[in-house]
């Protein structure tokens, strides 16, 4: 991981704590999980709200003017709309979507459940899905929620990260596995 990557994981990693903390203490985590899945939504379908939060051509009262409007607009809670308020002003919107996953995961595991990201060549359909619970479920042995992704590069297989540890059975990576060996016969 590079030194930026590291540091803006370790960035969203204080925030999401906070922000935990202070929804699991007014016992509203049900509602802090369903303003990161509308920021998730927002993020994935549109491209305005992506290139706001990691462009360095808005200045910071613009990206203050715009996340507050969409937080209202939004309607997300005080806690969210404050939360991005304050990362705006700190030119720190760039880590939202790490922020998402860290909370996300912290809220999985206060209900005993464990976030497991899932990347895949092609949309999972809802029976590999379930199957890839079940699978997962009886090898953990807690509940699991899959975060899944699509990454068409892999071509075929699954990339499968548990917290610190990840099941890589791309073709993908097969395919570069090969060509290393083949690098190391010549």
């Amino acid at each position: 991981m590079s030194k930026s990557a590291s540091m803006s994981s370790g960035v969203a990693t204080r925030y999401a704590k906070a922000i935990f903390s202070l929804a699991k203490e007014d016992k509203k985590l049900e509602v802090l999980g369903k303003d990161l899945s509308s920021l998730s939504d927002a993020l994935k379908i549109s491209e305005d709200l992506r290139n706001l939060i990691s462009s360095p051509v808005y200045s910071r009262s613009q990206q203050e003017l715009a996340i507050a409007a969409i937080s209202k607009k939004m309607k997300l809670t005080d806690l969210m709309q404050n939360a991005l308020g304050l990362m705006s002003s700190k030119r720190r919107l760039y880590i939202l979507p790490n922020l998402i996953d860290e909370v996300n995961s912290y809220i999985a595991e206060d209900k005993g459940e464990i976030m497991v990201n899932v990347t895949s060549a092609d949309e999972l359909s809802e029976i590999q899905s379930k199957n890839l619970v079940k699978t997962l479920k009886n090898a953990i042995g807690k509940e699991i929620k899959i975060k899944s992704t699509v990454d068409h590069t892999l071509i075929g297989g699954l990339i499968v990260k548990v917290g610190s540890k990840m099941i890589d059975s791309s073709i993908r990576s097969k395919l570069e596995n090969l060509q290393n060996i083949m690098k190391e016969v010549r």
